[in-house]
């Protein structure tokens, strides 16, 4: 059988290329969030090092991570521009 030839539309994806940058700007931040968030272990499991309760730990990490995740949620919402031509 011959192929039938049909015309090649335009494909428009869900999200653009600024959508993706932003969505992989988001993905950095959450991770350094989870960097932050790394340490403050104890070398003997006996002895108790109260610098797992940093502020870096406690407060500043989960606090870039969840801008992170709302980042995530901008860059996804984010309708992509048309372009003019």
């Amino acid at each position: 059988m011959a192929k039938k030839e049909t015309p090649q539309a335009d494909v428009q994806f869900a999200l653009g290329k600024e959508n993706y940058r932003l969505l992989l700007i988001g993905f950095v931040i959450i991770v350094i969030g989870f960097i932050l968030m790394v340490g403050g272990k104890s070398e003997d499991p006996s002895i108790f090092n109260p610098e797992v309760f940093s502020f870096r730990r406690i407060t500043l990490a989960p606090v870039v991570v969840l801008f992170g995740f709302l980042f995530e949620i901008y860059a996804i919402m984010k309708k992509p521009r048309n372009k003019q031509d």
